[in-house]
């Protein structure tokens, strides 16, 4: 059985989490506490598997996989249905454009390591880090709102069709970020709409925060 290291909160692991679900794969979570003060067994072995101590891991057979996008990819390539990425080759790089966009783009802004260090190391308060997260937000999701203008999804459920692809396993995680600094989500009435819709899916459902056994509130 595949076997995930996760932590409820780190976009990252989530967007495995959302893959994982969406293919129907039998997988075991195992929950990290990332933000443990101790040195937990956990992070011990955590660190053993990936020397940067982060999520997402995963473990299938031999292979210790690292990087939710080299991990997304490796499941799409070894358990291809349902496939989660359009058949032509230039629809499939637009997707996976997109996905950069947040993975690469929006997201290293805002996670964990860098929230860390601005509340420890540059000592910013709490308003202060919402604000950071919330300019970052808007500054990515303004630009990816304008390239999704470009295309016409608008009889779409999502981005390729009436089924989620890659590009929702990126998107709900970082725009479940934004709802927790209460970003204004009308002002992206596509992502917003996308994200609606994902959320009716078990799968997204499943994934998300609130189902994790190691969330806080």
């Amino acid at each position: 059985m595949l076997k995930l290291y996760s932590y409820w909160r780190s976009s990252a692991a989530y967007r495995v989490r959302i893959v994982l679900n969406l293919k129907a794969l039998p997988h075991e979570i195992v929950p990290v506490p990332l933000t443990s003060k101790d040195n937990s067994p956990l992070l011990l072995e955590l660190k053993q598997l990936n020397a940067a101590s982060c999520v997402p891991v995963l473990i299938d057979g031999e292979r210790v996989l690292t990087q939710s996008l080299a991990i997304i990819e490796y499941l799409e390539d070894t358990y291809p249905e349902p496939s989660l990425l359009p058949k032509d080759h230039g629809d499939k790089a637009y997707v996976r454009a997109l996905c950069q966009d947040i993975t690469s783009d929006i997201h290293p802004l805002n996670n964990l390591k860098v929230l860390r260090y601005l509340l420890k190391e540059m000592e910013v308060s709490k308003v202060k880090k919402d604000q950071w997260i919330k300019h970052w937000l808007n500054n990515g999701f303004y630009h990816l709102e304008h390239k999704l203008t470009q295309t016409d999804i608008s009889s779409n459920l999502f981005l390729t069709g009436n089924q989620p692809s890659l590009f929702e396993a990126c998107l709900i995680p970082q725009v479940r970020n934004a709802l927790a600094v209460n970003l204004d989500l009308t002002l992206y009435p596509i992502i917003h709409k996308i994200y609606e819709n994902a959320m009716q899916l078990m799968a997204f459902k499943e994934a998300s925060w609130e189902q994790q056994m190691d969330y806080i509130k």
